[in-house]
């Protein structure tokens, strides 16, 4: 088994993830069976456009919340919360906790968003 070396980790929100497989997908004319089952639910279940995206996730990152890092807004991206338990569920997962403010800075900006 080759060894691969991971050069970089970044997290993409769902809507990323079906970009990019499509730009795959143009370029090697045909994915393989497991991405193109990823693509066909990626597509089925995202409804955000890369624009969208890119201004929640610049939106949430001027928030200047220290302990919100990347993987996080990219989750919070996905899910798209409602209210702050959704929030503090989603959130659970990560070994974070954040103040009842930042989580309602959080929500608001979902919601003008």
């Amino acid at each position: 088994m080759p060894n691969i070396e991971l050069v970089s980790e970044t997290p993409l929100t769902m809507a990323e993830l079906a970009d990019s497989l499509e730009d795959i997908k143009k370029r090697d004319k045909d994915l393989s069976p497991r991405s193109q089952k990823t693509y066909e639910y990626l597509k089925k279940f995202t409804k955000q456009t890369r624009k969208d995206i890119e201004k929640i996730r610049k939106s949430l990152e001027s928030l200047n919340i220290s302990r919100l890092k990347n993987k996080h807004i990219a989750k919070i991206i996905d899910i798209h919360p409602k209210d702050i338990d959704s929030l503090k569920i989603i959130l659970s997962g990560e070994n974070i906790t954040l103040k009842q403010e930042d989580l309602s800075k959080i929500l608001d900006t979902l919601k003008n968003a």
